[in-house]
Order: C-alpha cells, then sequence, then structure tokens
C-alpha cells in the first residue's frame, strides 16, 4: 500500500509525541486557542460518547441527515485501515472521506501551531478535526468520542446540538474507573448545561441512573430509551415510537437486534438536534446505513477466496463482553434463519477482557482459532488467545493468520458450509479488510 502524505505526517508526530492517552483537556485547549478556537464555528454538533455503538450511532445519524438532504460531516474513532477514515467532509450525494493533500496540509498547520508543546497525537489529530469541520461547509457534524468523555479531546464542543449516551459497560478502567457508575460519570462528561440529551439503551440500571441524575443537575432537556422513545420488531419491520408517534421502517441494513436500539438512538439525537426526519427519509437512512466492520458480511476479496466453499464471512471489530453478548445474539438471530456450524477466527489486544469476549459465545462456537494482531503492539500471543478461549468453555487453537485459518478449514472442513466469524478487535478487523483488499471508502 502507498504511504500518503498525511500518513507521513502522522508517523513524524509519533516519533515526537508520547503514544496514548494523557487524559486532560488542557493540551488541546490551549492549542486550539493558538488555532483561532475552530471548535467555536462547527455547524450543530451531534457529540456522542458510550462503550458500545457510538459508531453505529454516528452512521445512522449521518444516513438519517443525509437522507434529509443535509450535509454532514463525520469524526469517528479509530479507523480501521487508513487514518483518513476518521475525517468524513460533506458533499452534495453524502460524505467523502477527506482528500489527501487536504489533510497533510491540515495536519502540518496544526502541528506547526502546537510549536513542539508537549501533547498527544489524538489531541493533535482532534485539533484537525475541528480546524478541517470549521473550513469546509456542512450543516452538521457528528462527533464521535475517542475516549471516556469528561477529558476526551473532543469534549471542547460548549453547546452541542445533543449530546448522546449510548451504552455503558466495563471497558478501558485503567484510565475510567473499575466500576459502571465510575464510567457512566466519566461519558456523562459530555453534557452542557442545558442542551439536549439522549441516553441510549442501558443494561446498567446504576449507569443509566447516574446518566439521568447528571442531565437532571445541569437541566438538559433529556429524552430516554425505553422510557421516552424505543424501538422493536413486528412482522419483519422495525418500529420507531417517540412521543411523536410511530414510524414502520424497514429492518436496518446492519445485522443484529441491537441495531435497533442503535438506530432509535440515532432517530431521537437528529430530532432533539433540531432536525426534522420524515418517513420518507428514515426508510432510505435504515437502507442504506454502512459502518465497516460492525457484523459486516465479507462476499468478495483475497481473504474470501480461501475459505470453504458456501461459506458466510462475518467481520465484527467487538471486543469487549458487552459487544461479544450483541455479536453472540446477531449470530444466532443468524442461525435461526439458516443454520449452519459456527466457527470463530480471533484476534485481540491485551487491554480487554479476552475471556468475558469469549465466553458470549459458549454453546454457539463449534471452534475458535486464534491469530495474532500483527498491526498493534498490544495483541495477545495466538497461543494465550487460545487458553482464554478454552477459560470461557470453547475449544480453541493458535494459528499463524487469518489466511491459514480459512485454509485450514478449507481443507478439513466435511459438512454444510460453515459461518464463519473473523473479529475480537478493531486492529484486527482493520487488518483484515486491508488483506482481503476491500478497506472501506
Amino acid at each position: 500500500m502507498t504511504t500518503l502524505s498525511a500518513e507521513r505526517e502522522i508517523e513524524h508526530l509519533m516519533t515526537l509525541h508520547p503514544k496514548g492517552f494523557d487524559l486532560s483537556l488542557d493540551r488541546v485547549t490551549r492549542l486550539l486557542e493558538r488555532l483561532g478556537n475552530p471548535q467555536d464555528r462547527l455547524p450543530p454538533v451531534i457529540h456522542i460518547a458510550g462503550t458500545n455503538g457510538k459508531g453505529s450511532c454516528a452512521a445512522f445519524s449521518r444516513a438519517l441527515l443525509e437522507a434529509a438532504g443535509h450535509l454532514v460531516h463525520v469524526h469517528t474513532s479509530p479507523h480501521l485501515v487508513n487514518w483518513h477514515e476518521r475525517y468524513r467532509l460533506a458533499a452534495e450525494g453524502g460524505g467523502k472521506l477527506v482528500e489527501d493533500d487536504v489533510f497533510a496540509e491540515a495536519i502540518a498547520r496544526v502541528a506547526e501551531a502546537n510549536q513542539g508543546q508537549k501533547i498527544t497525537v489524538f489531541e493533535i489529530l482532534t485539533a484537525v478535526t475541528f480546524v478541517l469541520f470549521s473550513e469546509h461547509p456542512a450543516e452538521a457534524a457528528i462527533i464521535e468520542v475517542g475516549l471516556g468523555g469528561r477529558f476526551d479531546a473532543t469534549n471542547v464542543v460548549k453547546r452541542p446540538a445533543v449530546s448522546v449516551i449510548m451504552p455503558i459497560s466495563m471497558d478501558h478502567e485503567a484510565y475510567l474507573g473499575d466500576r459502571v457508575e465510575l464510567i457512566a460519570a466519566e461519558k456523562a462528561g459530555i453534557m452542557k448545561r442545558g442542551c439536549p440529551v439522549v441516553i441510549g439503551a442501558q443494561e446498567s440500571e446504576t449507569a443509566l441512573q447516574v446518566l439521568i441524575e447528571t442531565a437532571e443537575r445541569l437541566d438538559c432537556p433529556t429524552v430516554v430509551y425505553g422510557q421516552d422513545f424505543l424501538a422493536f420488531e413486528e412482522n419483519g419491520r422495525m418500529v420507531y415510537q417517540d412521543e411523536d408517534g410511530l414510524m414502520d421502517l424497514p429492518l436496518p441494513r446492519l445485522p443484529g437486534r441491537h441495531q435497533y436500539a442503535n438506530a432509535a438512538a440515532a432517530i431521537a439525537a437528529v430530532k432533539a438536534a433540531g432536525f426534522e426526519i420524515g418517513h420518507h427519509a428514515a426508510e432510505r437512512a435504515m437502507t442504506h446505513v454502512a459502518w465497516p466492520a460492525r457484523m459486516q458480511k465479507l462476499t468478495q476479496g483475497k481473504l474470501v477466496d480461501l475459505a470453504p466453499k458456501g461459506a458466510e464471512i462475518w467481520l465484527d471489530g467487538g471486543h469487549n463482553p458487552g459487544a461479544g453478548i450483541v455479536i453472540a445474539e446477531a449470530l444466532a438471530e443468524q442461525e435461526e434463519k439458516n443454520p449452519r456450524p459456527l466457527v470463530l477466527i480471533s484476534g485481540m489486544i491485551n487491554t480487554k477482557d479476552q475471556t468475558g469476549y469469549f465466553s458470549a459465545f459458549k454453546g454457539l462456537a463449534r471452534h475458535v482459532y486464534t491469530v495474532p494482531v500483527s498491526n498493534s503492539d498490544a495483541g495477545v500471543p495466538n497461543d494465550e488467545l487460545a487458553l482464554r478461549a478454552e477459560e470461557a468453555g470453547l475449544s480453541a487453537e493458535p494459528v499463524s493468520s487469518v489466511a491459514s485459518a480459512l485454509m485450514l478449514l478449507r481443507d478439513s472442513w466435511d459438512g454444510p458450509a460453515p459461518r464463519i466469524l473473523i473479529g475480537g478487535s478493531l486492529y484486527f478487523a482493520g487488518a483484515v479488510l486491508a488483506e482481503n483488499g476491500t478497506p472501506p471508502t
């Protein structure tokens, strides 16, 4: 793959600044002041935090707004294959990933404004988001939180059109706390006094209570999933309901029942942000939404060609126990519609609860191939990951690569064509898309 100019700029920054997170707003605030505070010159912002589902909510929000004819910027993280995926700039007919020369110039300008001060690369790249989004016209900006909320570098927008909190579960405990109420308090840090709040489906009553209490304390107009809005399946359709009534919609293009709640949160968020979404636009959004590496069906590519004939291949970057549960439920739904034996090909990083993730697939997966995550220093060795899968009650064996796992399956498989889930880490999912020759566009 050709090294792009922007990637060379980022690689240079990586040599100058510490890798990782340093949760504080002081450095990014100082840098943004030098840049003329571009974060204060954005179109209405939909700011999204949460442990799981925030990327899907961003994808649904973009689909809804674009279906209604609006120009929309989108910032998401992390990327899967190229850094450019984090920056989708508004364009007629649908947003486009930032062009390399535009991206590289913005990075260089922001790095120069920093004047060699102590900062993290993520903070520089967040400042790039605000520069790009303030200099290109749009009617809305969807901004996904990187980590946590309160001290995340994106949390410098003073008056978001809406703050959205998606499902919260245990993740990033080293940074955010080891109890769900502590994590909820960090995520709730994106709420701003008097600004609308949408609270997505929460499994934890404790987390929900923290979010509601924070919103009440800040006098935020608030809508809560299950109380003020919800979505459910009826007769093969998705019904969205809120105080304005019902919308009878197609099932979302993103598979899994968990996506109903994600879609509902996006509809509620877009409405709370002041946009009207008609029935026709909502229908189009459900059938056109796209979000790579989240229950993405792979139908072609170099890796797909190595699989057993007729195999069904899914890719998902979910990497914690909460994500494992919703992925397993989505695959169980597929099993009901079209029974096939399930095989996992998994790679994970060492900051995640690997056994907790695998536990969701007990009784569902026939076998697990564990592989190294080659593009992350934090990748769990494949033999160690196999032990974690066995601790969760699964049959597992380490292999050297996804290609090796697929060829092993192809050469030894006997019976109905399998259903294969490749996943366990967004880094891993990105590497798979790159190797398959199908990067996000």
